[in-house]
């Protein structure tokens, strides 16, 4: 069998107790952290929580050899851990298929994800959440500055009434990780698109201390929001139990909030 556990958002007590049971029963447990990764918890961590020993896999070693997995899926109980919810990234998806083709039996445990935290923690309703978008290091696009796409899907959404939930680039390199900070993703937004548009940083969800600050993107673009991981939220316009959630729960400006009321 193959299970995919998701962690859940924070560190080693994030997963739940079914994804728990599943980690601490396998033969053997692998895990991969380039889609995302647990900013309160290492490997080490998770190995002497969970009393078991994780080999971690490379992008490659998910995507294009997938064997180890599948064979030990064969012989025994092999568990598959991810941050957040496990299904999330469509390599996983394919990874499962794989097996499914290979007649493994598999299923998934779900964990918390990130646009659920999204949602939760800044009173955003959920439903009024258009399509998400990742905004990556020049690097990583091998272009200038933001792509063309991440602006379009945030005006789509806009026209639309909707909000914009905007994944942050994590780099991995030669052993060493690079995460995009919300005063980052503030300021490339305010350059190229619109300073004075309304935004919202998200910082360490799931943690016993998240950061949750709204104001223009200019404004959180010279602000520090401390230690990974971050998201951007960009709304739409604002019902007014969101505009409360945000003044209160995000020391929100009453002026912004005012020229992002809903009529």
């Amino acid at each position: 069998m193959l299970t995919f556990v998701g962690l859940g958002l924070y560190d080693e007590r994030s997963v739940t107790l079914a994804g728990r049971d599943a980690i601490r029963a396998a033969d053997r447990v692998f895990a991969e952290f380039y889609t995302s990764q647990l900013a309160g918890a290492t490997r080490a961590d998770l190995e002497s929580c969970h009393g078991v020993e994780i080999e971690v896999r490379d992008r490659a070693g998910v995507e294009r050899d997938p064997e180890p997995i599948l064979a030990a899926a064969i012989e025994g109980d092999a568990v598959f851990l991810t941050a957040g919810d496990t299904m999330i990234s469509t390599t996983h998806v394919d990874l499962r298929l794989r097996a499914e083709e290979r007649g493994i039996e598999t299923r998934v445990i779900h964990g918390t994800t990130a646009q659920a935290a999204a949602s939760s923690l800044t009173g955003l309703q959920n439903y009024r959440f258009g399509k998400a978008t990742t905004l990556p290091f020049e690097r990583s696009h091998g272009g200038d500055g933001v792509p063309d796409s991440v602006i379009e899907t945030v005006e789509d959404n806009r026209e639309r009434d909707l909000h914009t939930l905007v994944f942050l680039d994590i780099s991995i390199d030669d052993d060493h990780e690079d995460f995009m900070t919300g005063t980052t993703a503030a300021g490339m937004l305010a350059e190229q698109w619109r300073a004075d548009a309304l935004g919202v940083v998200l910082a360490r969800a799931g943690s016993p201390e998240p950061v949750v600050r709204a104001d223009r993107l200019d404004v959180l673009a010279e602000e520090d929001f401390g230690d990974p991981l971050h998201l951007l939220l960009v709304p739409g316009s604002l019902h007014h139990i969101e505009r409360d959630a945000l003044a209160t729960l995000a020391s929100a400006p009453a002026d912004i909030l005012a020229e992002n009321v809903a009529e």
